[in-house]
């Protein structure tokens, strides 16, 4: 039953637009015994891709409510699935691997498991990064499009910010497994954040801490500080996190610097930057400390960007001595509109992956 209970798992999460493949190694299979006992890998498997209520969920299964409510209270713990209480109301669903189980270890990660999860990562990315549309959209510095773009509200952290009202910290789960496997990164740690549109959400949250909306303002300036991309959810409505992310740690920038894979693949973004060479100063600040993806190199007498490699983040904007980069807009044919929400990209993705998600939705 255990081996059964873990490989159907693991085929529900590879049917999950954000897939799950196989290995010949089993290595995804080990993981999956390191976070969930045999019987929450057959729960999890029943649940949903939408938020319910324990009684729907003992309606719809047979399973007794009152044993739901303590197992889902568990997983909720454990950061199998996603659990959030709304006046009262305790709603759970299922989530992916990544966005998803993955990230929701940060108290559980230890050596074993982040080195699990670094041999996993080859196969996970390849098949994460060959499909679209991207997990990830890039969100620049505000201060460097606003008043000089036309911009639509879901290409602004602040739009994030203003539509919630709570708002969470917690560690990053990359950096986190890097200085666990004996890299770790000079850059802060505690700058992953999470928000909602109703007060209260992260009072008792088995992890992250609380913080107000001023203090999820400074956060961000003081991520962009220490050249930190702005990623969040690639769509238009409903977003919940921004990943503050660099590119020696982070899973997504990674598939750029490591995997080989095109910017354009591995995240959305609207912006690219361009540099001056008449008034570049060559101190080479922008690429030494600023850029993520290494879309900066030396020229003849000054620095230059890598259009196809720029991910558009303007972090080497707001850095330059001599103020002479620039972020551009792209054309729009070479923009991609992200879908509406969170359930229209799972349904996009799942077309692309040809997979059928409807059991889960």
């Amino acid at each position: 039953m255990n081996e059964d209970s873990y490989v159907k798992l693991a085929r529900v999460l590879d049917t999950l637009p954000n897939g799950f493949p196989a290995t010949a190694d089993g290595i995804e299979l080990r993981l999956l015994k390191k976070i969930f006992d045999p019987d929450e890998a057959e729960l999890f498997c029943r649940l949903k891709l939408y938020f319910e209520t324990s009684e729907q969920i003992s309606q719809r299964t047979g399973i007794s409510a009152d044993e739901l409510v303590e197992k889902l209270e568990v997983m909720k713990n454990k950061g199998q699935i996603l659990g959030i209480d709304v006046a009262g109301i305790k709603l759970y669903r299922m989530v992916p691997w990544a966005f998803g189980i993955y990230e929701l270890q940060m108290s559980r990660i230890d050596r074993e498991m982040a080195e699990m999860c670094e041999q996993y990562e080859n196969a996970f990315g390849k098949q994460f990064f060959e499909n679209s549309p991207p997990l990830m959209q890039v969100i620049p510095v505000e201060t460097e499009i606003a008043g000089k773009h036309q911009v639509l509200p879901h290409e602004r952290v602040s739009t994030i910010i203003e539509n919630s009202k709570s708002f969470m910290y917690i560690d990053c789960i990359c950096k986190k497994e890097k200085a666990l496997l004996g890299k770790p990164c000079d850059r802060p740690v505690q700058v992953c954040t999470v928000y909602a549109p109703i007060e209260g959400m992260f009072d008792d949250y088995p992890f992250g801490t609380s913080m107000t909306k001023k203090e999820a303002y400074d956060l961000l300036q003081r991520t962009e500080e220490h050249a930190l991309v702005h990623l969040t959810w690639n769509i238009q409505n409903g977003h919940y996190f921004i990943c503050n992310c660099c590119g020696c740690c982070c899973g997504v920038l990674r598939g750029i610097n490591e995997m080989g894979f095109d910017a354009s693949q591995v995240v959305n973004s609207y912006y690219y930057a361009r540099i001056d060479p008449d008034a570049c100063t060559a101190c080479g600040l922008c690429a030494d400390e600023r850029c993520q993806v290494n879309a900066i190199e030396p020229a003849e007498e000054s620095y230059t960007v890598i259009s196809e490699k720029c991910i558009g983040c303007g972090l080497c904007v707001t850095a330059c001595p001599a103020g002479a980069i620039s972020l551009i807009r792209k054309p729009e044919e070479q923009i991609q509109t992200p879908p509406e929400d969170e359930m229209q990209w799972y349904e996009l993705r799942a077309k692309m992956r040809g997979v059928d998600i409807s059991r889960f939705t």
